[in-house]
């Protein structure tokens, strides 16, 4: 019996590929729980506490990408030894060599890992060979860690912010597990001075912290998981089956489903960091109210748009070089972009359709005279957001789908086989669904103060009370969860 308790306990905690640990996964709950002991005993250690951390933060990754943890170290040893080169040398040359060997490192493993059947198909493509695809795993939250660790050195090479000493303290700002697969994007010039600070979770930390996982859990594990798998899935997997409104609605429920899965990571990742005692920045900020699609990457995945905005676009020239070339700076920026997010034509697509619209409204606000970030008010703001939302439900097709033919096939679906008449069939059919639908949007388009009222109720709720909240979270979780702990859709990237 102690055998068999034993080599449960070992498969447990050893890598599942089919089971990724993620935050609301049942093993997650009780690690984190035991982690949380040791980490309030370490309070006062430091370095204990860092080291402690750092090494939960590995395995962290280990269960989700396996033995693949070592290219996180070899990101973290090689980032921390070029910025530590660029200090002690003054000239020009040879910081710019250690930035370039920072950008081949970073670069070179996202590309072997998840672009190198791709750029191998096109190469083959162009000189009429056959190119059988490489079984090549894609870690988890690869672009994330790469992304944020080359953001310290480009600022160490911009002399923005001085190089840390600690191996250990970068190893730590690296691997943080809150953010590690799927971000936010944390910079080092945010984090790492927070790292060193005593270890302090005021009450009204630990009832944010709280808030946030809540507030996560809710979007993904309720409204995101469940539309997806009782309704979005079953469209984008064969549209030609379902009528044009069937499609339309698989559209705004994708639209809902990424907003609420992504931004419930994001949620959790932040209230995960502040119940131990660390700040990050907001990473979506209602973008479905935008009135343009500048405004809407102001809101949407905020950490990785600064990052293409300050280590690529301004890298570029930004504005700097005149009109036109600011307009073909936003447009190779937005298809970078969309590379990032996958080894795709449809992400190039997506991306590139993006980088057009930013430079059409650039040009349209200086056509106009419009100042930079002036805003629409009344019927031209809700003109504006109804403009936005359709385009970047028009661009989640492509994003959505793994071909173009899947994408034109709902496109077609939409605008000739439309049948309006079957939209209350439909509703009665997927009532479920869409009463989540229309809560998870009622939630994203109301006022603020309505989140920051009931983010004020629950912060000033006593411990008894936030207990009973989660346990309630966890119970509703419980009833309507799939069979399978369903994974985030940004961990594929």
């Amino acid at each position: 019996m102690n055998g068999i308790d034993l080599h449960r306990l070992i498969e447990t905690l050893s890598y599942d590929p089919h089971a990724p640990m993620i935050f609301n996964s049942g093993v997650f709950l009780w690690l984190f729980a035991a982690f949380v002991i040791v980490y309030a005993l370490l309070h006062r250690a430091d370095t204990a506490r860092i080291l402690f951390v750092t090494a939960f933060s590995y395995y962290f990754y280990y269960k989700s990408s396996g033995f693949y943890f070592f290219l996180l170290a070899i990101v973290t040893v090689g980032d921390f030894l070029y910025a530590q080169a660029m200090s002690r040398t003054e000239r020009k040359r040879w910081r710019r060599f250690w930035v370039v060997m920072s950008l081949t490192t970073n670069l070179g493993l996202l590309t072997y890992f998840k672009y190198t059947n791709f750029f191998g198909s096109i190469l083959s493509g162009l000189v009429g060979t056959t190119f059988e695809p490489l079984n090549i795993f894609l870690p988890v939250g690869i672009s994330f860690f790469t992304f944020q660790s080359l953001s310290y050195t480009i600022d160490v090479y911009r002399r923005q912010i001085t190089p840390i000493n600690r191996l250990l303290d970068y190893a730590f700002y690296v691997s943080f597990f809150p953010q590690l697969v799927a971000g936010p994007i944390v910079r080092a010039r945010d984090f790492i001075p927070q790292i060193r600070q005593p270890l302090r979770v005021t009450q009204e930390m630990f009832g944010q912290g709280v808030c946030f996982i809540l507030f996560g859990l809710f979007k993904k594990a309720v409204i995101s998981d469940y539309i997806s798998i009782n309704f979005v899935e079953r469209v984008f997997a064969n549209p030609s089956l379902y009528s044009g409104v069937e499609n339309l609605m698989g559209v705004y429920g994708y639209a809902l489903q990424i907003y609420c899965d992504f931004s419930g990571y994001s949620d959790m990742a932040i209230g995960l960091a502040l119940l131990l005692g660390f700040r990050f920045p907001i990473n979506f900020d209602s973008p479905y109210q935008s009135a343009s699609i500048t405004e809407f990457w102001r809101r949407w995945h905020i950490s990785l748009s600064t990052w293409l905005r300050d280590y690529l676009y301004i890298s570029l020239g930004g504005n700097r070089r005149g009109k036109l070339r600011q307009y073909l700076n936003l447009i190779i920026t937005m298809f970078l972009g969309g590379l990032w997010h996958g080894a795709s034509w449809n992400f190039v697509f997506w991306g590139t359709c993006h980088g057009i619209a930013l430079a059409g409204h650039k040009m349209w606000m200086t056509l106009t005279g419009r100042k930079k970030g002036e805003e629409r008010h009344g019927l031209r703001r809700v003109l504006g957001v109804i403009v936005t939302f359709h385009f970047v439900c028009f661009c989640w097709i492509f994003f959505r789908n793994a071909t173009f033919d899947g994408s034109m096939q709902m496109l077609t679906q939409i605008a000739t086989n439309f049948h309006p008449e079957l939209f209350l069939p439909l509703i009665e059919g997927y009532a479920w669904v869409f009463l989540l639908m229309a809560i998870g949007f009622v939630l994203h388009f109301a006022p603020k103060s309505w989140e920051q009222t009931l983010r004020s109720a629950l912060t000033e709720l006593p411990f008894a009370g936030k207990v009973l909240c989660v346990v309630a979270l966890i119970y509703l979780v419980i009833q309507i969860k799939s069979s399978t702990i369903q994974p985030f859709i940004y961990f594929q990237f």
